[in-house]
């Protein structure tokens, strides 16, 4: 997200820092390393896929197809978000192993390419799940109305790097498209599997339809509504139902400004909002103080970006969304 030149005594934010590491890690594992991790093995028929997935909602979605044609293992350990993970020399060795790499795409993954250098694993497959799915672009600094977002040519980055929000998971039907092109991208890699991996997708790309379905009739009263997130990852969920998304800080690790605090506020008071969302990752610290001005409360919207391993299936993909949009509800006064 818009959502960088530093001077040398100047600290990087904390997200920041983390990426720099991670680059300077990786730059020296590439070539440290190099001689030092197992070769590839090549893939056997019988023996299941070793995929790769980055984080939550693509551990889910490959999950929900998988079956017992691979194991699925999660390269971002539980509880670290895209933004702060570092790689590792296991990281690589994972990699170096794996048949398959999963990713969200859109930038949001942007240590992977050198991650991927570095593990110099000619056969690893890398599906990427954004690949056909309508985007939107981000908004100016600032925040604003995400509603009638343009939509854009994939490439772009979200999470500060460049044009494109990269948050297509919170949307069931764009979910459908991610997990029909995990479907697709596993066949290739096993087309023996083909029919446990078909139906395994259809069975859940029709509960994410039926989920639509649900969401749809629940938030309809709703429609034209704004709701105020804490950083900019709800406007492809707007979208779908008719709202309008605002946001406070484009990435989870900026501070709101005194001028982002008083925009906010204003909407709020203008849409007579009854509560500010703030993802349960983050905490509700950052909003206690204005939800306090404002006399309002401070609701849980689950973005999906980190939690448990718990939180890594299909079902529960499913009933995250199902409560984010009951906690949206009582945000609107319903």
């Amino acid at each position: 997200m818009p959502h960088q030149s530093h001077n040398p005594p100047t600290p990087a934010p904390a997200g920041m820092r983390g990426r720099t590491r991670c680059a300077l890690g990786l730059v020296i594992l590439g070539g440290w390393l190099a001689g030092c991790l197992p070769r590839p093995i090549a893939s056997t028929p019988g023996k299941p896929l070793a995929v790769v997935t980055t984080f939550l909602p693509i551990t889910a979605f490959t999950r929900a197809v998988a079956g017992d044609c691979a194991t699925v293992t999660a390269l971002i350990p539980p509880g670290v978000g895209p933004h702060d993970f570092q790689a590792t020399p296991s990281d690589l060795s994972r990699l170096r192993q794996a048949d398959v790499l999963i990713k969200n795409g859109l930038g949001v993954e942007g240590f992977l390419d050198k991650l991927i250098a570095g593990a110099e694993n000619p056969r690893l497959r890398v599906i990427d799940t954004s690949q056909g799915v309508p985007t939107l672009t981000l908004p100016e600094a600032g925040g604003g109305d995400q509603s009638g977002a343009e939509q854009a040519e994939h490439g772009g980055h979200g999470h500060g790097h460049g044009e494109v929000n990269p948050h297509i998971w919170l949307d069931p039907l764009r979910a459908v498209q991610q997990v029909n092109t995990i479907r697709d991208g596993l066949i290739a890699a096993r087309p023996a599997c083909r029919a446990g991996f078909t139906a395994r997708a259809a069975r859940f790309t029709a509960e994410l339809q039926g989920l639509n379905t649900a969401l749809a009739a629940q938030l309809k009263p709703y429609a034209g509504k704004t709701f105020v997130a804490f950083h900019d990852f709800a406007p492809y969920f707007a979208e779908r139902y008719g709202l309008k998304a605002t946001f406070v800080v484009d990435v989870p690790e900026e501070n709101p400004t005194p001028a982002d605090l008083r925009r906010v506020a204003l909407l709020a008071q203008a849409t007579q909002l009854k509560a500010l969302l703030s993802e349960p990752q983050e905490g509700s610290g950052s909003f206690e103080a204005l939800a306090n001005d404002l006399g309002v409360k401070v609701i849980p919207f689950d973005s999906l970006e980190t939690g448990p391993d718990t939180a890594a299936t299909p079902g529960a993909y499913i009933s995250t969304l199902r409560r984010n949009a009951s906690n949206l509800v009582r945000a609107f006064g319903g």
